[in-house]
């Protein structure tokens, strides 16, 4: 992306030890802003001229279809099997998909590329390969609230079905028989729930069981303890959940962590006699122990609606068991759970698609809109900086590590710097590879590539009103095609600011300029001599160059200096030679933004 260089006496000052490195990420632009209390992923993606393509390949409602069709080509291809999913995929932007359709690695090798979102109509996404969307920069959206009421719903429903034997005795009657003696139930009120994974749907069940005059206890890592108080309910460990409740209630994720966390080790921790409902996912329990627990009576009765495989087989003994209830994934099959879910996530993919606002995001770091907005003229300053920065190492120059330092009026804790960090690891990587990079993937690319980052925060005195007052970027261990950008510390280095809302170059090396980052640069290290401006100004001019930018920065008077000069078109290399043919230009190096 260089068009050239040409060094005099060149000079490559001593270079500093390998930098540490502590990192996290974000995105490809900045999406529009809209006003939200609710903290959102930023995720921008590319939009092309003419329409994009969403493959939906399960069911969805026709609200949510209505508002695809708005935006983008709607291909409804139901049933897919894996190959055919692979086959399709090169041809679509977006996939939208429910619980019955795996979303594999060779889904996203498949796509070549194209598939930006995938769109997980429900809550759980392990039916999702997340390092592999993200690997290939592929933000994943889910729908967690639409269906929020409706499965902690039917958990109740199921908790009091299985509670009075409802179903057993519905079907005993619609038999001929008349069983009063034999379907005794047990009674809710004043009976320990354990509600395992306390989030949107563990904390509305938590809410309705104490409605119903049921003790509630919870267990969830990483549920805050003051969200738990609010509800009335105590977060215990997972020991203390199983082994005291008379009830245990299961809305965990099924991630390596939970998967089968409820095996014969947990069955034989709990109160004997307890009873079991799972609304969340089939496989964080191991079915075949919790049918030993069944048979030996640890286990009183157990509701699913969830199974390790689905649907599960005829002949499977848990499903026929006489104290098991079944429902086939009914959690969040009501109608107006299903409208929800079909507008909620459509909205999130054509948002994505858009470039807007994430808030379901779930493979992207949650940044707040208030964030966003104050650092939206930030944004680019942290990308062209990269991008020049790496643009100063000379050819063979392996970059290992990139320092940043933010100095700002305020606090090192008022300032969220991921999104720029992520800007600058955008820059700096894109212009050395063909990989995209953008908020999903910015941190694994970063690592995958070696690329080691450190953050440096410097207080100034002034007015904490603007969050920042420069940025610097250097790098380190590198030689440069350009030896006025070596600092008096070794490194390639860049500063900018923000002036007047626009990006500005205001530090090379140790000297000290003032260009306005749009179109490309040149830099010159020169004799500090008359008509040295005008003989390169006239040069660009002859050549129909436009100079839309020049600053001078000088050392003293009549000694070296650095004139940026900033250029609308990119002049050919016979231009470019004819300004290092200037007797009193030392080195010059052309940069493209």
């Amino acid at each position: 992306m260089s068009a050239g260089c040409c060094t005099r006496n060149s000079v490559f000052a001593p270079t500093k030890p390998t930098l540490s490195w502590k990192f996290t990420l974000p995105t490809k632009t900045l999406p529009p802003l809209r006003k939200t209390t609710k903290r959102s992923a930023v995720f921008a993606t590319f939009i092309s001229s003419s329409k994009p393509t969403v493959l939906v390949a399960e069911k969805l409602g026709e609200a949510g279809l209505d508002l695809l069709k708005k935006f983008a080509n709607v291909d409804c291809s139901y049933n897919l099997s894996p190959e055919e999913l692979c086959s399709k995929i090169s041809l679509c932007d977006a996939l939208i998909v429910r619980s019955g359709t795996q979303v594999s690695r060779e889904v996203f090798e498949s796509s070549g590329g194209r598939l930006k979102v995938v769109g997980r109509a429900g809550v759980g996404i392990d039916n999702v390969d997340l390092p592999a969307a993200t690997e290939h920069g592929c933000l994943v959206v889910n729908a967690p609230t639409a269906n929020t009421i409706a499965a902690a719903e039917h958990g109740i429903a199921l908790l009091t079905a299985m509670a009075r034997n409802i179903a057993q005795a519905d079907a005993s009657i619609k038999s001929g028989k008349w069983q009063r003696s034999k379907y005794v139930g047990v009674s809710l009120v004043g009976k320990t729930i354990a509600v395992m994974g306390f989030g949107k749907v563990g904390s509305e069940v938590a809410r309705r069981a104490k409605g119903l005059g049921m003790d509630v206890i919870a267990h969830d890592p990483y549920a805050p303890a003051d969200r738990a108080r609010a509800v009335g309910v105590e977060l215990v460990s997972f020991d203390e959940a199983i082994s005291t409740a008379d009830f245990i209630s299961l809305h965990m994720p099924l991630t390596p962590a939970t998967s089968k966390i409820f095996n014969d080790e947990s069955f034989s921790r709990m109160k004997k006699g307890a009873r079991i409902v799972n609304v969340a996912r089939g496989g964080v329990i191991d079915e075949e122990a919790l049918l030993r627990a069944l048979d030996s009576g640890i286990v009183a009765q157990a509701a699913l609606d969830v199974f390790t495989e689905e649907p599960p087989a005829k002949d499977n003994k848990l499903i026929l068991h006489e104290n098991v209830t079944v429902t086939p994934h009914l959690g969040a099959s009501t109608s107006e759970a299903q409208e929800g879910v079909a507008i909620e996530i459509a909205e999130a993919v054509v948002g994505a698609l858009k470039g807007e606002l994430a808030s379901t995001a779930v493979n992207a770091p949650m940044i707040s809109a208030e964030v966003l907005s104050e650092l939206a003229t930030f944004v680019s300053l942290a990308e062209k900086l990269g991008r020049l920065a790496v643009q100063l190492v000379a050819g063979g120059s392996g970059v290992k590590s990139v320092k940043v330092t933010y100095a700002s009026a305020r606090g090192p804790d008022d300032i969220d710097t991921r999104l720029l960090r992520a800007m600058i690891i955008k820059g700096v990587i894109e212009h050395i590879s063909s990989v995209f990079v953008n908020l999903v993937n910015a941190d694994f690319i970063a690592k995958q590539r070696g690329l080691n980052m450190i953050e440096e925060r410097i207080t100034l005195d002034g007015s904490p009103e603007n969050p920042l007052e420069y940025i610097q970027v250097q790098i380190a261990n590198v030689e440069s095609k350009f030896a006025s950008a070596i600092s008096d510390f070794g490194e390639i280095r860049v500063e900018g600011r923000v002036k007047d809302g626009k990006p500005h170059l205001t530090k090379v090396g140790s000297f000290g300029v003032d260009v306005s980052l749009e179109g490309s640069i040149i830099l010159c290290r020169q004799v500090d001599q008359p008509g040295i401006i005008g003989k390169v100004g006239s040069i660009l001019g002859d050549e129909n160059v436009n100079v839309n930018f020049m600053s001078v920065g000088r050392i003293a008077t009549q000694k070296q200096a650095v004139m940026t000069i900033g250029v609308d078109e990119e002049p050919s290399k016979e231009v470019l030679k004819k300004i290092g043919d200037i007797a009193a230009v030392e080195e010059f190096v052309f940069l493209k933004l």
